[in-house]
């Protein structure tokens, strides 16, 4: 039983842990899609927003060529002498660095547009030039121009390809040939006047370390973006009167002019911004040495293995509204995981956790809820057994209770002669072992038809069977003038449970006794063929149409003929003869028509000693 008992939780408990692992890899394979990149990528933009850098002191600031700028100034075509007095009035600001975010691979029209940036060029210190990719390796500035740069930086971007986001920027590309570091990683490098040092987990630069791994493409710099306005912006014409905000800060030189930049890019903000505004950030990212970096693969796999468990043992060790309150907790906190996580600088992503949290619940609790109803389905129907089983020993018992009390009050009554007296002492004694049979025969058919039993296997003869039933029923076909004739006896043996067995036979021997008028016969007889012993009990009774015989076998069914017949039964009886049966692989054949009696016949396969003492069943 107690196994039984372990074998029934352990299937329960590998349902549930099958459900939960189902749950989580339908979450994990999704984590895959473009819905979940963007899922991510949205938590990101929501949490740079709802957590802003504050009390950051800004390292840099964007000189703007904007709108009025080109119109005072003669518009795009006039460009190099715009950078010429950009640079002479930045230059007198005394900055630490000046990067400029307008690449100059062409000469002018204008050759003295050339020499004028030429000498503006000369005359800026820490200058950093850029440079960018074109088909056949690095488009780089004028000769004249890349050799008056303190380095040269590629202005690359990496907007994600599913919204067009900038988040990112990569710090090296590479052409065959030769490797170029980000425009504001130069700026930053000259700022700080150090050297790169780059190693395969991360580059160096003084004191700053930069968690950038080598396996990474481009060795890309998450940018943590400060809040609009937070670096300022001053327009070249208004350079003279900023001169102080620009001394001694990093400047970022470049088309801000939405309407003439080639770089028009979207920022976390949802607001539309120019490359040069995009390097200054990454640049102030870099200066405050605080990077965003996300975590390992198996990192966020842990995790979420966390949420399954979870999930899964609120809903194993709760139910009601305690368990859903803390689903509702679970969830929320892995909605809130990436936001929390962002304060330290970790790009946790938002989808994974929160749709295996969601997922997994949802699955747990199902699975509890079917679980559950299953439970109370069983409960009800054990209920019903038992209430049933009840019915039917106490119906099958008060045969033999009644003889026994009988008996024993008229022992106690009345002085009877010793041979009267030991007539009922042996009656007592019989249905007293009748009873206990009757009791065992209960406990063994329930417990075979709840699995918690095999049946015996042992070989008994079929007219033994059929003998003891006769000797007992016929005082009962005596009472009613019922005549019982066995024709041909049966020969051969089964294999199986005896009194399971005698218990069947002889039900239906009462039942063709109690439900046939007085004065009618009973025939007993058998058949052997194929290796099957056909068993049949025909009586005279008022029979039963085609609907009672599909239903006979149900529990408590009540036929008409037992309302004729005015005997009072629970109606089961047959139910486990058939579930006797069954259990020694034979089967039940009922025919009957109104008014011409019913005849019920037990086939079974007869069971034969091989040589040696082997035993065996014909198949």
């Amino acid at each position: 039983m107690k196994s039984w008992l372990a074998s029934k939780r352990f299937i329960a408990a590998a349902g549930h842990v099958a459900v939960l692992a189902g749950c989580f890899g339908l979450a994990w394979s999704v984590a895959s899609r473009a819905v979940a990149k963007r899922v991510n990528n949205y938590a990101w933009d929501v949490t740079t927003r709802d957590a802003p850098i504050v009390g950051w002191q800004p390292q840099s600031v964007v000189v703007a060529i904007d709108e009025n700028t080109f119109k005072e100034r003669g518009g795009v075509q006039a460009i190099r002498a715009i950078l010429s007095e950009a640079l002479d009035k930045v230059a007198a600001a005394n900055p630490k660095a000046v990067a400029i975010d307008v690449t100059l691979p062409d000469a002018s029209r204008i050759v003295s547009d050339d020499a004028h940036l030429e000498a503006s060029l000369r005359a800026t210190h820490n200058l950093v030039l850029p440079c960018r990719i074109v088909p056949g390796g690095w488009e780089d500035p004028l000769p004249r121009f890349k050799v008056l740069a303190a380095a040269l930086g590629h202005v690359e971007r990496d907007e994600d390809p599913l919204d067009g986001v900038s988040r990112q920027v990569p710090l090296e590309e590479t052409v065959p040939g030769e490797r170029r570091w980000a425009l504001a990683l130069e700026a930053f490098r000259l700022t700080q006047g150090q050297h790169i040092i780059e190693s395969p987990d991360d580059l160096e630069v003084g004191p700053t370390v930069i968690p950038t791994p080598h396996g990474e493409k481009g060795r890309p710099l998450r940018i943590r973006y400060l809040p609009m306005g937070t670096i300022p912006q001053i327009s070249v014409l208004d350079i003279d009167q900023q001169r102080e905000t620009i001394r001694g800060r990093t400047v970022f030189l470049g088309v801000t002019d939405l309407s003439a930049t080639k770089d028009r890019l979207i920022n976390p903000f949802g607001a539309y911004i120019a490359g040069v505004a995009v390097n200054a950030h990454a640049f102030e990212t870099l200066m405050r040495g605080q990077f965003l970096s996300p975590p390992r693969n198996q990192t966020v796999l842990l995790v979420c293995l966390g949420f399954t468990a979870v999930a899964g043992l609120t809903f194993a060790f709760l139910s009601g509204w305690p368990a859903y309150a803390l689903t509702i907790l679970l969830i929320a906190f892995a909605a809130y995981l990436p936001a929390l996580l962002f304060r330290e600088n970790i790009v946790f992503p938002l989808f994974e956790p929160l749709a295996v949290a969601c997922l997994t619940s949802a699955g747990a609790a199902t699975y509890q809820h079917f679980f559950v109803r299953r439970q109370l389905r069983r409960s009800e129907s054990e209920r019903s057994r038992y209430q049933q089983a009840i019915h039917w020993a106490a119906h099958e018992m008060r045969t033999p209770l009644t003889a026994i009390q009988g008996s024993s009050e008229i022992m106690t009554r009345y002085s009877l002669p010793e041979e009267k007296r030991h007539q009922l002492s042996e009656m007592i004694n019989s249905e007293s072992k009748r009873l206990s049979r009757i009791i065992q025969t209960f406990l063994d058919v329930e417990r075979l038809a709840d699995g918690q039993m095999e049946m015996k296997r042992e070989p008994f003869a079929a007219a033994d069977i059929v003998e003891t039933c006769l000797k007992r029923v016929r005082p009962l076909a005596e009472r009613k003038q019922i005549t019982i004739d066995l024709e041909n006896p049966p020969e051969g043996s089964f294999l199986g449970d005896r009194e399971l067995m005698e218990y069947a036979f002889y039900n239906l021997l009462t039942n063709a006794v109690k439900y046939s008028p007085a004065g009618t016969k009973t025939r007993v007889f058998s058949e052997s063929r194929g290796g099957e012993l056909r068993l049949a009990v025909k009586d005279q009774g008022i029979g039963m149409d085609s609907k009672e015989l599909k239903n006979i076998f149900k529990k408590f069914y009540r036929t008409k003929r037992a309302e004729a017949s005015g005997e009072v039964g629970t109606g089961i009886g047959l139910s486990i003869v058939e579930q006797i049966v069954t259990h020694h692989g034979g089967r039940i054949e009922v025919s009957s028509e109104p008014g011409k009696g019913s005849c019920f016949t037990m086939v079974l396969k007869t069971h034969v000693r091989a040589s040696g003492n082997a035993e065996t069943i014909d198949r």
